[in-house]
C-alpha cells in the first residue's frame, strides 16, 4: 500500500438501481474501513477518492485494491462488485480473486456497486438466506480494504515462476531427474532472494530459475487446449436479477484482460446472458462485440441457456438451439459449432440429432465425471442418438469446467485421459465459475509458462473450435462410439424436485404448441395477424426457465417463487392468444365446436382441427362391491376396494387382467440423501416405504370414484375415472403436501413380463433395462421420461401417461408361482430442505392415465391427449390445416405447425417418426402449397429441391424432418 482512499457509501433501499441514479442521486456519507454493510441481497454503492502519492513514479503500475469483506468461499458465492468511472461507464469487476483496478493518472475517482450476496452454500444446511423475505436485514460484510498500491511486476513474475515450477515438481514421479533439477533451482532462487529487499533481488532469483523454466516439453507431450471460461449459472443460489449483474461483472473483467493480454481467448455460452448484457450494460456489450469480431471473445453453445436436457420437451429442446444460434447469427454473424453443456445433469439420447439439425458439429460436457458408480470409459468419442445420428464429443479429462491451470489440474488431465495413443489432446476450460468471475491474470501467467515446459503437457490458449477441429482430424476415424443417453449417476432427484416449476414448464410447452398451431390456422383461414414478437418473447421466457438449476428444482426459494409467478403470466398470455385465434377460426356462429390440438384424431375430432363436440360413446356402469366400487364401460372393468385402491383392471377385449397387485397406490419413502439435497435421490431411499392406504372418505360421482386420505401432516384426494368408450383409466391426485424429507410415489404393478421399459424422450423414446444385471443397469434406479412410459411383452403392453411429472422407476418383481411382473411408479413429490427449505410445500394437482393393451402408438397418443385437452366454444367446424397419412398409421407425428421466423409467410411443419421404425408419410395441406423444401431447425433450406416427389416423406427411425411450405392465397 502506498496510499489510503477516502470512502463514502450509500445503501440502496430495496432492489438495485441503475448507475445513473446512484451517481446522480445517491446519498453518500463517509464510511470507515471496517464498517459493516449490506443486508443479504442488498446493494451498497461505495465512492472511492484519493490521489496517487507524489513518490510514485509515472512508470509505476498503480492499482486500487479493494476488499469488500471477502470470506473463504469461492468467487461468485459471496460479495461482488462492479467498478464504474464518474461518467457512469463500467471499468471492471471485483471478487476475491480479482480485487484490483488499474489507475490512469494521479487522481482516483471510482464508484463500486457492491452486491451483498449471502453465502447460501454452507455444507448443504437448510437456510433462510435463499429468499429475500426471510434472509434478514443485518449487515453481513465489512469493508476490509480500499488502498492505492503499486504493483511490482518483477516480483509478481517471480511468484508465478515459483508457483508453476513447484507445482510441476509435486506432480512428477518420485525419483524423476527433472524433479531434482527443479528442486535445486528453487533452492538457489531462495538463496538469491533477500527477504529484506524482495523487489531488489527478485530479478536475481528469477535468473536462477531461467534454465529449468526454459527447457521445452517433450515432443510426445499431451496437448491441452485451454479455453478462458466462466460458468455463470443463470439462476441457482441467487435470483435472475443477480445473474444479470454477474454477467456484467465477469464480461467487464474479461474485456479488461482481453485488452491487456493478447494471448487470452475466452468462450461464453447462453445467448440469454449476452442479451442481458446488451440490455443492461450496453457499453460492456460494445466492448464484448468488438472482441467477438476479433475472434477472441467466442460465443459457444448455440443455446438460449445451458438448459437441462432431460426434461425439456421436443420443441423446447429444438428451440433452445433455434433461438440461441439465431441470436448469435443476427448480433455477431457467428455460427456456433459446439454444443456447450458442461454442467447439465445428464444428456438425452435424442440430443445428437437435434444438435446436428441445428447446424452444430460438436458436443462438450464435463458433468459425467461426477458419476457415483461407473467411470465413463472415454473422453473423446462419437455419441450416437436414438435415430443413429452421431456427434463428435469431448469430456475434458481435467474433470472441471472451472479450471485454474494449476500443476495438479494439468497433470490430472494427462493421467486421467482415457483415449491415450491415437488421441493426444484435450480441452480445459479455465476461469472462476458457477457464480462467475472468469479467468485471472494469474491463470494467464501459468498458461504462458506451461506452453512449452519440460515435464508438463503443452498448454495452448485457443478457441474450442480449434481444439475440436484438431481432435476430430486426429482421432475422428478411430474414436469409439457410445450409443444412447449420457445418464448422470447422480442428481436423480432433479426429475421431481419443485413440482410446481415442472408443471409450469409442461403446461407452457403445450400452450405454445397450441398458440402456434391455432394462430397459423387463423392467419391462413381469416388473415388474422400472426403474433411473431409475442411468441418469440414467450418462447424465450420458457427456455430461460429450462436452465439446468431452475427446471431441475435445485435453485433457491426466490428463484422458484419467481418461476411460479412467471409461468402463470405466460399461461395467461398464451391462453389469451389461443382464445383469440380460436374465436377467429370458429367465426360468429351459434353452434358449438370443439378444437383438438393433438396430432391424432380423437372422438370424431380431426387431428389439429375442429369438429362437433363428441357425443358420449356408450355408458359406464358403476356398482358398489364390498365397500368399494366396480366401474365398467364394456371395454375395461375397474375394481376399487374399500381402501380406495385399484385392485383390478380387466381388459375385456383382450380377456386379461392388467394388474398384478394394488394399483394407484401412494407410497411414501424417507428421503435423506447423503449430500445434494434437492438434487439427489440415493438408492437407500427404497429401504423404507409406507403404503398410504388409509381412507377418510370414499364416494362415487358419475363415472368417478373419489378417495380422501390423510397422512402425516398432509392430505390427499384421489379421483379414478373410467369414461364411456375409453380404453384408458384416468387418475387425478390433489395433494396438500406438508411433509419434510419424504418422497411420494404412486405405484402400478402390471402383469407384464419384460426386462425393458420404453420411456418417451424428445422426438421419440428409448428403452432402459428393468433389471440390475450390471452396475450400469443398477445405477438407473430413477430415470426421466416425458409424457409416458410403457412396458410390454410380445403381444401386449401397458402404458402410463402423465401431464406434469418426469421421475419414474420400473422394476421387476418375482411371482410366487414363477415368472415376473413389472411395477411402474411415477414420482410425484419430494420435500428436500436445501437450497429451498420449503420445497414443494402446499397444494399440487397431477393427472395420469393407465392405458391397457397399449402399443407404442397408443402410448404416444395418450401422452398428447392428456397434455392437450379438447377446447370447446361457439362456432362451426373447420377442416384441419394439415392432414398426415402415414404408413404405418400414426407412425409420423406432427410436432409443430407455425409461420417461419423470417416472416416470409411460409408455413413450417416439423414431424418425426415416433415408433422407432421406417415410415412413409404423405402431407396433405388444406391450403395451396407452391413449393416445399426440407430445412434445418433454423428453417434454412438443406437442399433447394429436397422433396422430389412432392409432400411424401420417407423417414428412418425417430427421424426429425422440418418442412417449409410456400403457399399462395
Amino acid at each position: 500500500m502506498v496510499g489510503a482512499l477516502d470512502v463514502a457509501a450509500w445503501q440502496v433501499d430495496g432492489e438495485p438501481v441503475p448507475p445513473a441514479v446512484a451517481l446522480a442521486d445517491g446519498g453518500f456519507a463517509p464510511f470507515p474501513i471496517g464498517g459493516a454493510w449490506g443486508p443479504p441481497w442488498g446493494t451498497t454503492w461505495f465512492h472511492l477518492t484519493g490521489s496517487v502519492p507524489a513518490a510514485v513514479g509515472e512508470a509505476d503500475r498503480v492499482e486500487v485494491v479493494v476488499d469488500l469483506g471477502w470470506n473463504s468461499a469461492s468467487p461468485g458465492f459471496q460479495a461482488e462488485g462492479l467498478v464504474y468511472r464518474p461518467d457512469g461507464s463500467v471499468h471492471k469487476g471485483l471478487h476475491p480473486r480479482n480485487d484490483w483496478v488499474p489507475v490512469a493518472g494521479r487522481a482516483v475517482d471510482l464508484y463500486v456497486e457492491a452486491a451483498a450476496n449471502p453465502t447460501v452454500l454452507q455444507d448443504f444446511r437448510p437456510t433462510d438466506l435463499g429468499e429475500l423475505g426471510t434472509a434478514g436485514d443485518a449487515p453481513i460484510y465489512r469493508l476490509a480494504r480500499a488502498d492505492i498500491t503499486v504493483r511490482d511486476e518483477e516480483l509478481a513474475e517471480l511468484v508465478h515462476d515459483l508457483e508453476v515450477l513447484s507445482e510441476l515438481r509435486a506432480q512428477l514421479p518420485q525419483g524423476e531427474p527433472r524433479g531434482h533439477e527443479i528442486l535445486r533451482a528453487l533452492s538457489r532462487a531462495m538463496d538469491a532472494l533477500d527477504p529484506a529487499d524482495l523487489s531488489g533481488t527478485a530479478a536475481r532469483a528469477r535468473a536462477e530459475l531461467a534454465d529449468v523454466r526454459s527447457r521445452p516439453a517433450q515432443a510426445s507431450a499431451h496437448r491441452i487446449s485451454a479455453v478462458g471460461h466462466a460458468h455463470i449459472d443463470t439462476a441457482w443460489l441467487w435470483p435472475q436479477r443477480e445473474t444479470v449483474r454477474k454477467v456484467a461483472r465477469t464480461a467487464a473483467n474479461v474485456a479488461d484482460l482481453l485488452e491487456t493480454y493478447p494471448d487470452l481467448v475466452y468462450a461464453m455460452s447462453s445467448a440469454q446472458q449476452f442479451a442481458w448484457l446488451e440490455e443492461h450494460r450496453p457499453e460492456v456489450f460494445a466492448r464484448v462485440a468488438d472482441h467477438v469480431r476479433q475472434g477472441r471473445f467466442v460465443p459457444v453453445g448455440g443455446m438460449w441457456v445451458e438448459s437441462d436436457t432431460n426434461m425439456p420437451g421436443s420443441e423446447a429442446m429444438a428451440r433452445q438451439f433455434v433461438h440461441g444460434k439465431r441470436w448469435f447469427l443476427e448480433k455477431f454473424g457467428v455460427e456456433t459449432r459446439e454444443a456447450w453443456l458442461p454442467d447439465s445433469f445428464g444428456y438425452s439420447a435424442a440430443l445428437p440429432q437435434i444438435v446436428k439439425l441445428s447446424g452444430t458439429r460438436w458436443f462438450l460436457t464435463q458433468k459425467i465425471s461426477w458419476n457415483q458408480t461407473n467411470r465413463f470409459p472415454h473422453h473423446t468419442f462419437w455419441w450416437e442418438g436414438i435415430d443413429g445420428t452421431r456427434v463428435f464429443t469431448h469430456f475434458p479429462p481435467a474433470d472441471t469446467y472451472n479450471g485454474e491451470l494449476t500443476g495438479q489440474e494439468v497433470a490430472h488431465a494427462v493421467r486421467n485421459f482415457r483415449d491415450k495413443g491415437p488421441a493426444t489432446r484435450s480441452l480445459l476450460p479455465f476461469g472462476h465459475g458457477d457464480g462467475g468471475g472468469g479467468p485471472t491474470r494469474e491463470m494467464l501467467a501459468r498458461a504462458r509458462r506451461l506452453s512449452d515446459l519440460e515435464g508438463s503437457p503443452r498448454v495452448a490458449v485457443e478457441a474450442p473450435a480449434e481444439f475440436f477441429q484438431k481432435a476430430e482430424q486426429e482421432y475422428g476415424k478411430q474414436a469409439p462410439v457410445w450409443v444412447g443417453e449420457l445418464y448422470l449417476e447422480l442428481h436423480r432427484g432433479t426429475y421431481t424436485s419443485q413440482a410446481a416449476t415442472k408443471r409450469g414448464n409442461r403446461r407452457a410447452e403445450h400452450l405454445l404448441r397450441e398458440a402456434e398451431l391455432w394462430c397459423t390456422t387463423a392467419m391462413l383461414r381469416t388473415g388474422a395477424d400472426y403474433p411473431y414478437e409475442t411468441l418469440d418473447r414467450l418462447w424465450k421466457t420458457v427456455l430461460l426457465h429450462q436452465f439446468h438449476d431452475i427446471l431441475p428444482g435445485s435453485s433457491i426459494a426466490w428463484v422458484h417463487r419467481e418461476a411460479r409467478e412467471t409461468y402463470e403470466r405466460v399461461a395467461n398470455e398464451l391462453e389469451s392468444l389461443i382464445d383469440g385465434a380460436l374465436r377467429s377460426i370458429a367465426g360468429p356462429h351459434t353452434g358449438e365446436v370443439a378444437f383438438n390440438a393433438a396430432p391424432f384424431a380423437r372422438d370424431g375430432l380431426p387431428a389439429m382441427g375442429a369438429g362437433h363436440p363428441p357425443a358420449a360413446a356408450g355408458v359406464v356402469r358403476v356398482e358398489p362391491q364390498d365397500g368399494g366400487f366396480v366401474l365398467d364401460n364394456g371395454l375395461l372393468q375397474v375394481t376399487v376396494d374399500n381402501r380406495g385402491v385399484v385392485t383390478s383392471v380387466l381388459d375385456l377385449r383382450a380377456g386379461r387382467e392388467v394388474l398384478a397387485g394394488p394399483a394407484n397406490l401412494l407410497q411414501l419413502h424417507r428421503d435423506e440423501p447423503n449430500r445434494w439435497d434437492a438434487w439427489d435421490v440415493d438408492p437407500f431411499y427404497r429401504d423404507l416405504v409406507t403404503d398410504v392406504d388409509g381412507v377418510t372418505e370414499l364416494s362415487v360421482a358419475g363415472d368417478t370414484v373419489r378417495v380422501s386420505r390423510v397422512f402425516g401432516a398432509s392430505a390427499v384426494l384421489q379421483e379414478i375415472t373410467l369414461a364411456a368408450g375409453a380404453r384408458r383409466v384416468d387418475f387425478r391426485v390433489e395433494v396438500d403436501w406438508h411433509e419434510r424429507e419424504k418422497f411420494l410415489k404412486v405405484a402400478f404393478p402390471v402383469d407384464v413380463h419384460t426386462d425393458r421399459a420404453a420411456y418417451e424422450t424428445q422426438y421419440g423414446h428409448l428403452e432402459r433395462p428393468t433389471h440390475e444385471n450390471t452396475s450400469w443397469d443398477a445405477a438407473r434406479f430413477e430415470v426421466c421420461a416425458h409424457r409416458w412410459v410403457r412396458v410390454a411383452e410380445p403381444g401386449y403392453g401397458v402404458a402410463l401417461a402423465n401431464d406434469s411429472t418426469y421421475g419414474h422407476d420400473v422394476r421387476r418383481v418375482a411371482k410366487q408361482g414363477g415368472g415376473t411382473y413389472s411395477v411402474v411408479r411415477l414420482s410425484l413429490l419430494r420435500a428436500p430442505r436445501f437450497p429451498d427449505p420449503d420445497t414443494d410445500q402446499g397444494r399440487h394437482v397431477m393427472r395420469y392415465a393407465l392405458v391397457p393393451g397399449a402399443a407404442v402408438a397408443d402410448a404416444v397418443r395418450a401422452g398428447y391427449e392428456i397434455n392437450l385437452p379438447v377446447r370447446a366454444m361457439p362456432g362451426e367446424p373447420a377442416p384441419p390445416l394439415l392432414h398426415v397419412a402415414a404408413d404405418p398409421p400414426e407412425s409420423v407425428v406432427v410436432e409443430a405447425v407455425k409461420l417461419a421466423d423470417d416472416r416470409s409467410g411460409d408455413v413450417v411443419v416439423r414431424v418425426y417418426e415416433a415408433l422407432g421404425g421406417r415410415a412413409t408419410a404423405r402431407l396433405e395441406p388444406d391450403f395451396p402449397v407452391t413449393a416445399a423444401t426440407e430445412s434445418d431447425l433454423l428453417e434454412r433450406d438443406l437442399e433447394p429441391d429436397a422433396l422430389h416427389d412432392g409432400l411424401t416423406l420417407r423417414l428412418r427411425p425417430f427421424q426429425i424432418v422440418t418442412l417449409r411450405l410456400r403457399w399462395r392465397s
